[in-house]
């Protein structure tokens, strides 16, 4: 009897300790786990930010004011006038001219993707052919019906580019001249690229014709004046 009771109180004791570890384990499952206050504050902050940033972004909000909003200040000086000079050119002919330039800086013994620089730029500008009337002679007739002129030959203007016409096409650079270029801007090679489409558009006006051009306007322009004045017979010659 003794031993049965036993049995039957070990049974009892046995089922009332799973008993208990099965509520124990059901609560675990059921509590969820809870985050530390010094994490839930940052990341809650966060998330506000984010989601205040976003709406003034891609406003969602219309009376909200948007962060990424920038405002434009001109603190430049007034410009400082140089000198004056008297001219007596007159531009005969106007050139417009295009052109790419591909500058292409590569590294002796590293390769491109490490350090170079590929730069495609796309510049619009204009030279102008001019005449110096300052310098012709004159000749008259006794008579005022003939008139000779002898003018130096026409010549070229230096390059105009033309900022809003020029730009950056595409442009390749490696990782060192990326690295180089976020801690500091190189104003240098913008400048290399100016020098160079100037040269190259200079060099285009020189065997374009341009100054052939000009003496030709310039020929028609004073004939025309000359002849409206009285002149029948008027002859204009270049140096």
């Amino acid at each position: 009897m003794r031993s049965a009771r036993g049995s039957v109180r070990g049974s009892r004791r046995s089922d009332e300790g799973d008993a208990v570890e099965q509520a124990s384990a059901t609560r675990i499952r059921r509590e969820p786990r809870r985050i530390p206050w010094y994490i839930s504050i940052p990341v809650t902050f966060a998330v506000i930010v984010a989601l205040f940033l976003a709406a003034a972004k891609f406003d969602w909000l219309p009376g909200l004011p948007n962060p990424f909003a920038t405002s434009t200040v001109d603190r430049s000086q007034p410009a400082v006038l140089q000198s004056i000079e008297n001219m007596s050119d007159y531009d005969a002919a106007t050139g417009n001219f295009q052109i790419v330039v591909d500058l292409d800086q590569e590294a002796n013994y590293l390769p491109s993707a490490l350090l170079g620089n590929d730069t495609l730029y796309v510049a619009a500008g204009t030279v102008q052919s001019y005449v110096d009337l300052g310098k012709a002679t004159v000749t008259v007739s006794a008579d005022r019906r003939s008139a000779t002129l002898v003018l130096p030959p026409a010549q070229l203007g230096q390059t105009a580019l033309n900022p809003k016409q020029s730009y950056v096409f595409a442009q390749n650079r490696g990782l060192f001249n990326r690295i180089g270029d976020f801690f500091s801007g190189n104003p240098d090679d913008q400048q290399k690229l100016l020098v160079l489409a100037a040269q190259k558009i200079q060099t285009a006006a020189t065997a374009s014709g341009l100054t052939q051009r000009a003496e030709q306007n310039t020929q028609l322009m004073l004939t025309g004046l000359l002849r409206s004045l009285g002149f029948t017979s008027v002859t204009v010659t270049y140096k």
